[in-house]
């Protein structure tokens, strides 16, 4: 999704609020606004927030502070599903199938995928080193098993 990678955070937290309001005020949409709106829809617990924007735009999510971060959640989903569309890297749709059957739904299967995907990145940004797709892949499979 190269549209995230010239956004600010603002301009990315932005984007979730402005999709979240066309959704709920059923407005025309543009494809990257639906599928953050699909994404919110799944997060009851992150709606109100997000039609607070004073609540939300400026907020720092400390992990210290036992917060999550409903945005990274979010931003998360959103590539764990465009992976999952390119099937990128090779394999990973067909381990995702098999989280959908273990799990017993595609939000929890993608859950587990964003585990490993989260896992892949801390290692990436603690190496200085682009992110490991086999490594991700194998975290998947390794999920799928258990």
């Amino acid at each position: 999704m190269p549209f995230f990678d010239t956004q600010s955070r603002d301009q990315l937290r932005a984007a979730y609020l402005e999709a979240w309001r066309k959704r709920r005020e059923r407005l025309p949409m543009q494809p990257l606004e639906m599928q953050i709106a699909d994404v919110i829809e799944l997060h009851p617990e992150y709606q109100r927030a997000l039609e607070d924007p004073d609540s939300v735009l400026d907020r720092d999510y400390s992990p210290e502070g036992g917060q999550s971060n409903p945005f990274l959640h979010m931003g998360l989903h959103l590539a764990v599903r465009d992976q999952l569309a390119t099937d990128r890297p090779t394999g990973v749709r067909q381990a995702f199938d098999a989280l959908v059957r273990k799990t017993g739904n595609a939000h929890d299967a993608e859950h587990e995928l964003i585990e490993c995907l989260a896992e892949t990145l801390w290692e990436a940004q603690r190496s200085g080193l682009p992110p490991d797709e086999q490594a991700f892949l194998g975290r998947a499979r390794q999920r799928a098993i258990k």
